[in-house]
């Protein structure tokens, strides 16, 4: 992203970006052809002691699948679907895809049309991912100091969450306070509204493994699946409304339904959001509670 502004600014135009890039990936997946094996007895230039390593350690993993696959858990997924804390999740999730995915594929567009720098616009896009891979080291630290030190789970994941949420809401409602003229302040509030999303990290993200560590990717293909098509919507949705690029007033709309959604999808994950091991996470209880229900139910059929 750094050098593709300066790529399209070339002579060659914007096709240069993908001759670049395709020609590295040809590049790669022929490295990869070259030292790729199938196996490490296969490998051209491996020691065997490191292929008798990995060997053992296949072997290892391969019994414990083997033995986990013996003990099979029932996915429950009634109580995953009807579960407040999970659909505050996907919730969470489908909010924070909106506002993520309409500034990472949007902004090159509001850098070039209302900053009028194509050059630029490449390296000024690229600058609040990296700040957001940045600050994703210390709020994970954070985020265990805190728990260390007694706060509740659910505490940490949402107040990580109202970062992530909250914080690019309030920068993306300020920039329509921006000068058109003022380039630096618009570079230096959308890095803030991007840098922010790492609060995700252990916010809404890592919540999944807190309700449910037996079915926690279970629920991850979940809330990804459906946030995904938000962030299908969005950059469409934004298409439509920023008919002229360099139209700041039309670019404002936007950052106000982001701001908005960002606070609506973290205002519910603070309400219906839990910390907490579920219930449904032991097959054993979701068993138990399933055959006491139709019990019940045949108590009553019979009365």
């Amino acid at each position: 992203m750094p050098i593709s502004g300066y790529l399209a600014a070339s002579s060659v135009g914007w096709p240069s970006i993908f001759y670049l890039f395709g020609a590295l990936t040809i590049l790669w997946s022929t490295v990869f052809l070259y030292f790729g094996a199938d196996s490490p007895a296969e490998h051209r230039s491996i020691s065997q002691k490191e292929r008798e390593y990995i060997e053992e350690s296949l072997r290892t993993t391969e019994a414990k699948n083997e033995n986990e696959s013996k003990q099979k858990l029932r996915t429950p997924w009634k109580e995953i679907f009807t579960s407040l804390p999970m659909w505050a999740i996907i919730v969470a999730h489908c909010s924070q895809n909106w506002g993520y995915w309409t500034l990472l594929t949007e902004m090159p567009s509001y850098m070039t049309g209302v900053m009028k720098n194509i050059e630029k616009s490449g390296l000024f896009s690229a600058l609040p991912y990296l700040v957001m891979w940045i600050l994703s080291f210390p709020i994970s630290w954070l985020s265990d100091y805190a728990l260390k030190k007694g706060a509740s789970r659910g505490t940490v994941r949402k107040v990580c969450n109202t970062v992530a949420h909250w914080g690019p809401a309030v920068a993306l409602a300020c920039m329509s306070l921006v000068p058109t003229d003022n380039s630096t302040w618009a570079v230096v509030i959308l890095t803030v509204a991007v840098g922010l999303n790492a609060g995700s990290l252990c916010g809404y993200q890592i919540n999944h493994i807190d309700l449910s560590p037996n079915f926690a990717g279970t629920m991850m293909s979940i809330t990804n699946c459906i946030a995904t098509f938000t962030a299908i919507v969005a950059p469409l949705i934004c298409g439509q409304i920023v008919i002229d690029e360099s139209n700041v007033y039309q670019w404002n709309i936007v950052f106000y339904i982001s701001a908005v959604i960002f606070f609506l999808g973290n205002l519910i994950f603070i309400i219906c959001g839990k910390g907490e091991v579920q219930w449904w996470n032991n097959p054993e209880e979701v068993q138990a509670r399933r055959q006491k229900r139709d019990g019940d139910i045949e108590d009553k059929r019979q009365t």
